[in-house]
């Protein structure tokens, strides 16, 4: 599969989250998702840049259409980042685990909405990519 980028967006304030938001609706609305599909997008980019901001200060999330001839159309977001990364990764994906103030149901949140979450973390450099792929 060959990816389109469709935007790239540097998380560097809370704007940036609703920018990054913002993008990968719209990309989902122009692929043909469904508004279900538009909004669980969303929030689990919301979800990621939030965290990027929190937890790192800033990061960048790409968001990118990626098709072949006859397969499914996929949308794939990767957020990164150069904080602290997570100490332990299986830890966050269980629900109410949390290394800040918040309820710990981010990660699982973005696990449970999204067809694939992949998370590479270590101190200096997260790479957290989702995919998901358009309902028939």
């Amino acid at each position: 599969m060959i990816p389109r980028v469709h935007a790239t967006v540097a998380i560097l304030a809370q704007s940036d989250v609703i920018a990054a938001r913002h993008a990968g609706r719209e990309l989902a609305r122009a692929l043909g998702f469904g508004t279900v599909d538009q909004t669980r997008l969303a929030t689990a980019i919301s979800e990621l840049a939030r965290n990027t901001l929190q937890h790192a200060g800033t990061g960048l999330c790409t968001i990118h259409e990626e098709a072949a001839p006859g397969a499914q159309t996929l949308i794939r977001v990767v957020v990164s980042d150069e904080g602290p990364g997570i100490a332990d990764v299986a830890a966050a994906l269980q629900p109410g685990f949390s290394t800040g103030n918040g309820l710990g149901l981010g990660l699982p949140a973005v696990q449970r909405l999204t067809d694939q979450l992949t998370i590479d973390s270590r101190p200096g450099r997260t790479v957290i990519e989702i995919t998901m792929g358009r309902r028939r």
